[in-house]
């Protein structure tokens, strides 16, 4: 099944679990939207709308809120030293499509759960260096001593002493 939908003056063919980046919408990220300009219902059956479906719309999961690519309006007038330089991000909203609705139903599918970044193994168990039998400084030296042992001092080079001729005269 498949819906056209309209949003941020475009369009835009959607199908369930389509990931796609629209126009920002107000939302924040796991919140499930709904866009009610859906202006073509297909699958077995194709439902135009005139202009719109009447009782279907599109449910979708804000995944994130984000700026486009910074683009550069550069303005000259040659030869009046007039020069404007302006710099545009556009806002959009990234959306997972869960379902495709009709004839006026609500959403029933919830937002799916984020994964959570994990701690690290001795953040998590609460555990200090102390406890953990190592002691923090000292776990740091050694790696100060290798750095050292890896790169021995050079003693700087001598220069070779160029021998020296006797003055200004000809070569016999």
């Amino acid at each position: 099944m498949f819906a056209v939908i309209r949003t941020g003056g475009k369009q835009y063919r959607v199908a369930a679990d389509d990931v796609l980046s629209v126009a920002k919408v107000e939302g924040e990220p796991g919140k499930i939207i709904q866009f009610g300009e859906v202006l073509v219902v297909g699958g077995d059956n194709v439902t135009l709308g005139a202009p719109t479906v009447a009782g279907a719309s599109v449910a979708a999961e804000v995944l994130e809120q984000g700026r486009g690519p910074k683009v550069i309006a550069f303005k000259k007038r040659r030869r009046k030293n007039s020069r404007r330089k302006r710099g545009h991000r556009q806002e959009f909203t990234l959306v997972r499509v869960t379902e495709i609705l009709t004839d006026g139903a609500t959403p029933t599918k919830t937002a799916r759960p984020r994964a959570e970044p994990k701690p690290a193994p001795a953040a998590a168990e609460g555990a200090t260096a102390e406890e953990a039998g190592t002691d923090a400084p000292q776990a740091r030296a050694p790696k100060a001593k290798a750095k050292a042992a890896k790169k021995p001092a050079k003693a700087p080079a001598k220069k070779a002493k160029k021998p020296k001729s006797g003055g200004k005269g000809k070569k016999k």
